[in-house]
This record gives structure tokens, sequence and C-alpha cells, in this order.
């Protein structure tokens, strides 16, 4: 075969510097065209020898403003550490690189470039040659993406990345104050750890939708933290998506709503107390007049029937039905403060001391209790009924703690709550307070019991055995007392409740007179019965005919006046009168009376809660009030106790009655 290689040496030649030729022609134009400066320096003197445009439009030079000079004589590059320690390192390492360098052009806008110069060999020669490249927009972007992540890392939310398979990949400052997890104990780690377990199911069914492309809207759960405690979180999940579309994981964003949860639970509590208040005080005047009837009749029927009667055991029961009907209606209104307080200087010692015998009896047997008293017990003011109601209602759910038997301590004590042990006591106050505490050796209370005893009708004990308002009607009172309660319970070792009352400077508490064992009271005056409901005024008059006192009785408050002008015989040395009546009301009907006769004593009687009560004026000083139901026991005394402060004097202003009853008519 004949080879036809051209091997003439010149047609070699020339073919070589035709190459050539075109080599640099794509040089050249790869030069002029590239979107990176390029400058070209001499390797002794630094000088640029040539330029693209793409540099020159870049700084805002022309072409001749630039060539021959050095690139510390350019006004973007006068503070580049090359000029003359640049070249000396290119002239012995051939190489330099500044990865952000900040410029300002000619037309002073700012840039920053990243600025590379090689040495290398051009035909004979050696020659300098600079990249810059403008990477303005990309620290611009860099920066903004820097702003954003400090924005993730430093949310007060909890920002967690996870893989589809629910492995952690991300986790912020956010989260690692609301799981307690640092990033180190949880990246890499299953999701998991974070939820109850019967939370993670609800998760897994949640992540399938995610991850098959579906929106999720934000939801409530609950999560778990480091130290085992639950929170109720706000979550919010986004898929995080690949190049090609696939979703690959997810972004979970949670807000802690504990506060928010607990906020929305008093405010439940809040508008269940208005309700409860509402039928509370709609119930209690009419059904105060039922039970004060059967309370008032089970004592008549209980003393007419004597100590050996076979039906006592029956009248008694009656009675102690009503009363604990009584003592709910009181409950109820006590919780949705529907009770105006009347707080009292006291010593809390008097008060445990004059109820030893009541709670003893309460409590049975089978339980021993053991009062311990504080020694020189500072005072407190608080109103001495709710202080009894309070005390009840412990030493009741102690004894119910206590089925097979224990025992139970009531002690006071002085305590100063400073700085110092705020923190041990939250709530309690900073100062003097007295600590009244109730201990018991029963059954204790789980964790959840604890988180809901305080609310309304809440109750562990069985149909029947309770109504919830126990625990409910305790912290209300110590509220009223701007007092704080404390729980300590745990199974098996029983229950301790620490009461702080803040104390009071006074000398002297004020003291309430007991009322002595013996014969009921008896008397001869005349006395008229104003009360609109029949039973209630029948009741009132029998109790007062059986101790000897003359009755006349009334339908309403313009009866009451006709009867008290019409009547002739021995004169009216009290009026008993409800409060709240059709026609004419007690207190406009005393008013009148009292202007004929200034002597007269006035008993306002009411089954309506208190603040309604105060819009009628009878709960203001000096007025003499008896609450239904009341005992036989409890009017006689009361009346008797009224008649014995002066004696009644028949005022001579009877003849212009007619006058008084017209104007009232008008």
């Amino acid at each position: 075969m004949k080879n036809t290689a051209n091997t003439n040496p010149k047609a070699i030649e020339e073919q070589m510097e035709e190459k050539v030729r075109a080599s640099e022609l794509s040089y050249h134009g790869l030069f002029e065209a590239a979107k990176d400066g390029i400058l070209i320096l001499e390797v002794k003197t630094g000088r640029i020898t040539d330029v693209n445009p793409f540099l020159f439009s870049l700084l805002g030079f022309t072409r001749s403003e630039m060539i021959g000079k050095t690139v510390g004589e350019l006004s973007p590059f006068k503070d580049l550490e090359s000029n003359k320690i640049m070249l000396d390192r290119l002239q012995k390492e051939g190489y330099v690189r500044y990865e952000d360098l900040p410029l300002e052009t000619q037309n002073g806008r700012h840039i920053a470039v990243e600025f590379v110069c090689n040495v290398y060999q051009a035909g004979e020669s050696e020659v300098i040659q600079c990249n810059i490249r403008d990477i303005t927009e990309r620290k611009a972007a860099e920066k903004e993406r820097s702003k954003l992540a400090a924005i993730i890392e430093y949310s007060e939310d909890a920002i967690v990345g996870k893989t589809a398979s629910g492995i952690i990949i991300g986790w912020n400052h956010g989260a690692e104050r609301l799981y307690g997890y640092s990033a180190e104990e949880i990246i890499g780690r299953s999701v998991s750890v974070l939820f109850p377990p019967e939370k993670y199911q609800e998760y897994l069914g949640i992540m399938k939708e995610v991850l098959g492309g579906k929106p999720v809207p934000a939801f409530d759960t609950v999560r778990r933290r480091k130290d085992g405690v639950l929170i109720n979180v706000t979550v919010g999940i986004t898929q995080i998506e690949a190049i090609d579309s696939e979703i690959i994981g997810a972004t979970k964003n949670s807000h802690d709503i504990t506060r928010i949860k607990k906020l929305e639970a008093q405010f439940i509590e809040a508008q269940k107390l208005e309700v409860i208040g509402h039928l509370a005080s709609g119930i209690a005047h009419d059904f105060n007049n039922i039970l004060a009837v059967i309370t008032g009749y089970s004592d008549l029927l209980t003393e007419k029937l004597g100590a050996k009667s076979p039906l006592r055991q029956y009248s008694e029961e009656i009675k102690l039905a009503s009363e604990r009907a009584a003592g709910l209606t009181r409950q109820l209104l006590v919780f949705s403060r529907k009770q105006t307080v009347h707080p009292v200087v006291l010593d809390l010692n008097a008060a445990i001391e004059e109820m030893d015998k009541m709670l003893r009896q309460l409590i049975g047997e089978n339980i021993e209790m053991t009062m311990v008293p504080g020694k020189d017990i500072w005072l407190v003011k608080a109103d001495p009924g709710y202080v009894g109601q309070l005390l009840m209602n412990l030493v009741v759910n102690a004894r119910d703690a206590m089925p097979n038997g224990g025992k139970l301590t009531i002690e006071t004590n002085n305590v100063v709550i400073d700085e110092s042990r705020a923190g041990k006591h939250p709530g309690a106050g900073i100062g003097k307070q007295v600590v009244l505490t109730l201990k018991d050796t029963g059954t204790g209370m789980t964790d959840e019991v604890k988180a809901h005893m305080f609310e309304a009708f809440f109750t562990t004990k069985p149909p029947g055995k309770g109504t919830g308002l126990g625990l409910a009607t305790c912290r209300t009172i110590i509220e009223q007392c701007n007092g704080h309660i404390e729980v300590f319970s745990e199974i098996g070792k029983g229950t301790t409740f620490k009461i702080y009352f803040p104390s009071v400077d006074q000398l002297l508490p004020i003291l309430v007179s007991p009322i002595e064992p013996g014969p009921l009271p008896r008397g001869t005056e005349t006395v008229l019965v104003v009360e609109d409901d029949q039973s209630v005024r029948h009741l009132a008059r029998d109790i007062l005919e059986m101790q000897g006192y003359e009755v006349l009785s009334a339908s309403n408050g313009q009866d009451g006046l006709q009867a008290a002008y019409a009547h002739k015989g021995q004169p009216i040395s009290l009026v008993i009168t409800d409060v709240v009546m059709p026609v004419l009301g007690g207190k406009p009907m005393a008013e009148w009376l009292k202007t004929t006769y200034p002597s007269i004593k006035i008993l306002f009687t009411s089954g309506y809660t208190d603040d309604a009560l105060a819009s009628q004026g009878v709960l203001e000083h000096e007025v003499e009030f008896l609450g239904k139901p009341y005992a036989p026991v409890a009017l006689v005394r009361r009346v008797r106790e009224l008649l014995d402060q002066k004696a009644s004097i028949r005022s001579p202003l009877q003849t212009d009655a007619e006058e008084r009853l017209d104007a009232l008519h008008s």
C-alpha cells in the first residue's frame, strides 16, 4: 500500500502555523466573549497588557485607561494586598487567589469578586492571567440565606427537619428550648422520641399524607419533652422536595400552646362558673323557701315527738337531708361568687377549736384526728362561716380517702415568705402568712386527679357520694381571702393540703358569741310576719306562736302596712319581712313603718343571693338579716335578741295612717 502522508517539511510548518493562528483566534474569541473579567499582565513589571471587554465594563473603565498600568494604579484595586506583595508571590509561587474581594467601581458601585491569578508560558515569554468573577449577586443570595438560616435557627418555634423515614436531620434552638434535647443529642435519631406512644400512630398517618403530596393544615396535638413532661403544641408540616420534585422528607414547625390551653381551660371554667352562678341565683330563692319549710317543720315535729318516739328518727333524717340540700345550695353560691364575703379579723386556732367537736363527728371513730395549734399564731382576715365550710370540705375529703381508718392532722403555723422562699411557694404571696395544714394517711391522688381536682363537678367518688363542688368551693373561699392553696399527694402515701392566709396587724380579733345551750326563749310581744311564700309565712307564725308571741301576718309589703296601721292591740315590737315580694318589697315597707314607728325593730329574711340583696340595700351596715333556710331555734333566738335590745315605744303618729296608705296607692 502506498503512503500518501505529506512529508514536505515546509508544508508541515505551514500546517502548524495555521493551527496556531486558529488556536489564537479561538482563544481571542473566548477572551473577548468571556463573562468573567480577564487581565493579562507582564510577569516582571506587573503592567496590564490586555483586558477583556467584560472587565472594563464591570469596573467602569475604558480599555485605554487600563492598558499599561499596574493593578495597584487602578482605583478598585488600590487596597489590594498584591501591588508589590502579590506580584512577588506570583513570581515565586505562580498562583494567587482571593475568594471574596470587595471592590468599588469607577462609578462608586460596590461589588464582590473572586480574584485568581496564574503565571503561565505564552510562547517564549511568561505572562500573568488574572480571572475576575463577579460574585456580588451570589454573596447577596448567601447573605439572604444566612439571614433566613438565622431566623430559623433562633426562632422561638421548634423547627425540625426529618427524612421520609422519620430520622431527624435538622434541629434549631427553638426545638432545643421546647423539647430539651441539644442538636448533638437528637440529630440522627428517630422522631418517635418526641411522641407519647398513642400520638406516634397519629403522626405516621399524617406523614403518609405529607409524603403523598397532600397538604396538611396545622393541628393541635401533644408532644413529649426529654424530661418526660407532656406539652401541648400546634404543629405545621411542610414537604421537602428534591430537584426532581420528589418528596424526600418534611420540616415540622411546632409552637408551644401549653399556656394557651391552660388559659382556654380557665376561660371554660369561668364560663362554667358564670352558668352555675346564674343557675344558683335563679333557684336559690325558691329552693331556700322550700328548705325553710322542710327544715322548720321537721324541727317542730322532732320536738313534738319527744326523745323516745319511734318516729323521731324519721323526722331527724328529714332534717339531715334538708341540711345537706341547704349546704349544697350554699356551695353553689360560694363557688359562683354570688355570696358576699363578710370577713372579720380571726384567730384560726380559735376557729378550729370551736369546730373540733363537729369535725370529729364527721370523721367517725376509725380515724384519729390530731389538732396541733401553732403558738402565738398571727391573726388573719376571713369570713368565719367560709373558714368553717373550708375545714368541713377538706375533712370530709380526708375521711373519704381513709375508708379503713387512718390519721388526720390539722396544724397551724406562722411563716414568713421572703424573696428567697417565694420560688418554693409560688402564689402564696410575700410577707407574713398563717399556714393551715391538713394531712391525711389516705389513698392519695394520681397526677391526673390532681390536675383536675379543683374543677367544678369533678369527682372520683361513686354516684350519689359526691357533687364535685367541695374542692372547687375551697379554692374559691381561699381566693376570696387573698390566700393560696398547695397540694402534695402520692398514691398510697396520703395527701397534704397547705392553705396560706395573709396575716393582718390588729390587736384583737372580732369574736362571735356562741349560742348558749338551754330551752328556747319565750315572749309575749306582738310580731308582724310579712312573707309572700304561704308555707314559710305559716311556719314562722307557728314557731313564734308556740313560744308565746302574738303574730300578725301579711303576704306583701302593702298588706303589711295595712295590717300594721289597722292593728289596735298591743304595739307591734318587731317586723319579720321577706326582702323581695310582689306589689311592695320589704325594704320600702320597713322605711314607711319606721317613719310612723321609729322604735320598731325590723328583721329581714331572704333566700335570694347576697348580690341580689345588695341591690335592694339590705346588706347595709346595722341592717338585721336572717338568711333562709333558717331553723326554728335560730329564728326564736334572733327574735328574742332583737326585742331585748330596747323596749318598743308606740308612736303617736297613727293618725296619718290613711294619708300614707293613699300616697302609697298613688
